[in-house]
C-alpha cells in the first residue's frame, strides 16, 4: 500500500488539465505511440470537439522511480467546469492527493478557488503545478504570488511545466510519489468500497468505478449496497487502464472497476458504498452529496412519431448521466414530451446536443427556468419550476427565487463593464478585492435565474474572453414574479409560457412577440400576438394578412358595387379568423428560445 498514490487533477476550465493527463500516461507507457490521441481519457467525441472534460475518467498507470522502486499510480481526470462541479466532488472522495493546475498565463481563476476548498473538505494533500510555461505571456512569478495569496499553499513547491511540450513531466510525477500521501486502510477489515463512478457498457452491464477503502473483494464475491439495499455477485473487477485489465482481487487503498451484472445506474447510487452481507461494515462511508439540479427545461421532439425514440434515448443517456432527472410533460402545441433538470446550460446544451447526434432526433426545447418556491395564502407551499404549474395570482402569498454569489475574476480595466452587467441583472450587493496588480475578484449576490439567459456570454465579450465567472448557492429570496403568456390569434402557447421577474417581463415578451412575427408564415387573415401578464396585454407583434384585391373586376357602376365587395370580403374574413386555425412551424419555437438564450 506504500507503493499506491490516488491522486486526480482539478483546475479551471482550459488550463490543461487533460493535456497534463495525456503526458503523465505517456511518460508511464500507459499507452502506445499508435493508440495515442490527445485527450486520450475523454471518450465523447463532443468533449474532444469543445476541448472541455465533461465525464470524470480514470486510469491506473505503472510508474518506476528514479531509485528503481515501482509505483502503481491511479489517475482521475476531472471537468473544470462549474456545471460538472459533483463530478469533482466525487472524484475528490476518491483520492489522498490532487495536483492543483493553474495556467502561467492566466492564473489563479474562479473555479481554481472553488476546486481547492472541494479539495480541502476531504482532507487532500494539494501539489500545485504551473502549466503553460512555455506562453509567450507567461508570467511564473507572478503566479507563485498568487498562489500564496489566493490558495494559501507553499508557491516554491509548484512545479512550473509545459504539458503540451512535455517539459517538466518527471518532475511532476516524481513530485506525486514524494509530496502526495499513501493510501491508509486495513486489507483485513470488513470490506467497505466507494462506488464514485459508473458507465454503461451494452453488453456487460454497468461498470463500477470504486475506491476500496477497507477489507479487499475477489471475483465471485456476493457484495451489498448500502443505500440501495441490493445484492449482486462481483463477475469481474481489476485495474483501469486503456483497456480492462482483470485482477485476482482488489484490497484496501486500489482502485479499479467491478463488474456484477447491474442493468441500469437507477439500480444503484453514486456515492453508494459496497460491503459484504456476510460481513458487513458498521457504516457506510460518509461524504457524498446529492448531484443538484438548478435549472429545468421541456425537451419535445420535433415530430410526434419520435416521441418513443426520444423516450429510449432518454432512458439510455439517463444510464450513463445520473445526474440528469426528467419526468414525462406534455403540450397542446408541441405534443408530448419530458420536464428535465440540468446541473446547469452546459449540462443543459450537452445533453441536447447529445440527444441531436448520437441518436438522430430533433428536438424543440422550452426556456430554462429555476425552482421557485410560492407560499399561498392558505399556508401551503409548492415548489414550482414549470410555468404551467403556476398557481392563480390571487391565491399567491408570497414568491421566492434562489439566489447565488457570483465571483467574478476579470482584469481592472473591465471593472465598470462588469459591474454594469451585474448590475442590469439585478445584482443585489458588489464587493471588490484586488487579488494582485491588474486583477480584481468582483463578487456579487444575484438571482439564479438572471445568470440561465445571456449573462455568460456577456461576460466574455465585454471582458475580451478574460473575464472568468462561478457561483456558489446562497438561499431563497422573496421577489416579484410574474407568469408571462403568449397568446397567438388570442389563444395561448403553453410552451412559451415563462416566468420572469416583473421587471424584466415586458422586454423580453417584446422580443417573444418579434421572433414568432419573423417565424409564422403569414395566413389570410391578421394574426395579433400579445404577451400577457393575467389579463394585461404587455407587448404585441401583428402578422398582415394575404390581400385579394376583389374589386379588380369591376369596371364601372356605382360606388355602391365596390362597397358590396368589400363588405362581403369583410365578413369573409372575421369569419375565417372565427374558425381558422394558425399553424406554428416547430422553427418558430426554435427562433425564440434559442436567440433567448443566445
Amino acid at each position: 500500500m506504500q507503493h499506491i498514490r490516488n491522486f486526480c487533477i482539478i483546475a479551471h476550465v482550459d488550463h490543461g488539465k487533460s493535456t497534463l493527463a495525456d503526458r503523465l500516461i505517456q511518460v508511464c507507457d500507459g499507452v502506445t505511440q499508435r493508440e495515442f490521441r490527445d485527450q486520450v481519457l475523454d471518450a465523447m467525441d463532443i468533449e474532444r470537439e469543445r476541448g472541455i472534460t465533461i465525464k470524470s475518467n480514470s486510469i491506473t498507470l505503472d510508474y518506476r522511480a528514479p531509485d528503481g522502486q515501482d509505483y502503481l499510480l491511479n489517475l482521475i481526470d476531472t471537468p473544470g467546469h462549474v456545471d460538472f462541479s459533483h463530478e469533482v466532488r466525487r472524484s475528490l472522495m476518491a483520492c489522498d492527493g490532487a495536483l492543483i493546475v493553474i495556467d502561467a498565463s492566466q492564473g489563479v481563476e474562479a473555479q481554481t478557488v472553488a476546486n481547492l476548498y472541494l479539495a480541502l473538505e476531504n482532507d487532500l494533500e494539494l501539489l500545485p503545478v504551473i502549466n503553460k510555461i512555455d506562453l509567450p505571456a507567461a508570467d511564473v512569478d507572478r503566479v507563485r504570488e498568487e498562489i500564496e495569496a489566493d490558495l494559501g499553499l507553499d508557491p516554491f513547491e509548484a512545479l512550473p511545466v509545459s504539458a503540451k511540450n512535455g517539459v517538466g513531466i518527471e518532475d511532476v510525477l516524481d513530485g506525486i510519489v514524494e509530496k502526495l500521501p499513501a493510501p491508509k486502510g486495513d486489507p483485513e477489515a470488513p470490506l467497505a468500497a466507494l462506488v464514485f463512478d459508473a458507465h454503461f457498457d451494452p453488453y456487460r452491464g454497468v461498470i463500477l468505478q470504486c475506491r476500496v477503502m477497507e477489507g479487499t473483494l475477489s471475483p465471485r464475491d456476493a457484495i451489498h449496497f448500502m443505500h440501495a439495499g441490493r445484492d449482486y455477485t462481483v463477475e469481474e473487477l481489476g485495474y483501469n487502464q486503456l483497456k480492462h485489465a482483470p485482477q485476482p482481487q482488489l484490497s484496501a487503498g486500489e482502485v479499479g472497476y467491478i463488474v456484477a451484472g447491474v442493468k441500469s445506474v437507477r439500480d444503484i447510487e453514486i456515492g453508494d458504498t459496497i460491503t459484504h452481507p456476510e460481513r458487513p461494515a458498521a457504516t457506510p462511508i460518509p461524504g457524498y452529496q446529492e448531484a443538484r439540479q438548478v435549472v429545468f427545461s421541456s425537451i419535445y421532439p420535433m415530430t410526434s412519431d419520435e416521441y418513443q425514440d426520444l423516450t429510449k434515448a432518454l432512458d439510455k443517456l439517463a444510464i450513463n448521466d445520473a445526474a440528469l432527472t426528467y419526468e414525462k410533460d406534455s403540450s397542446a402545441a408541441l405534443g408530448f414530451g419530458f420536464r428535465c433538470g440540468f446541473l446547469g446550460l452546459l449540462h443543459l446544451d450537452v445533453v441536447q446536443e447529445r440527444l441531436r447526434r448520437e441518436f438522430d432526433i430533433g428536438l424543440v426545447i422550452s426556456a430554462p427556468s429555476v425552482k421557485y418556491k410560492v407560499a399561498l395564502k392558505d399556508d401551503k407551499t409548492l415548489d414550482v419550476d414549470n410555468p404551467s404549474h403556476w398557481p392563480d395570482p390571487a391565491t399567491i402569498e408570497s414568491v421566492s427565487e434562489p439566489y447565488i454569489k457570483a465571483s467574478i475574476l476579470t482584469p481592472d480595466e473591465y471593472v465598470g463593464p462588469v459591474m454594469e452587467l451585474c448590475r442590469e441583472h439585478r445584482s443585489e450587493s458588489q464587493t471588490m478585492t484586488y487579488l494582485t496588480t491588474g486583477r480584481i475578484e468582483l463578487i456579487s449576490e444575484m438571482p439564479l435565474g438572471e445568470v440561465l439567459f445571456d449573462f455568460y456570454g456577456k461576460l466574455k465579450t465585454i471582458t475580451r474572453g478574460y473575464g472568468s465567472f462561478d457561483y456558489v448557492p446562497l438561499e431563497y429570496r422573496e421577489t416579484d414574479v410574474v407568469k408571462v403568456d403568449i397568446l397567438v390569434n388570442k389563444e395561448p402557447v403553453d410552451t412559451l409560457s415563462y416566468l420572469v421577474h416583473r421587471d424584466k417581463a415586458r422586454s423580453r415578451a417584446i422580443h417573444y412577440c418579434e421572433q414568432l412575427a419573423e417565424a409564422i408564415p403569414r395566413h389570410q387573415f391578421k394574426i395579433p400576438i400579445q404577451g400577457v401578464i393575467g389579463g394585461t396585454i404587455i407587448s404585441r407583434s401583428t402578422i398582415q394578412p394575404y390581400r385579394k384585391d376583389v374589386t379588380a373586376k369591376l369596371y364601372g357602376g356605382d360606388v355602391t358595387r365596390k362597397n358590396k365587395l368589400l363588405d362581403k370580403q369583410k365578413k369573409g374574413k372575421a369569419k375565417m379568423k372565427q374558425f381558422g386555425q394558425v399553424n406554428i412551424p416547430q422553427k418558430a419555437f426554435v427562433s425564440v428560445l434559442r436567440s433567448d438564450r443566445d
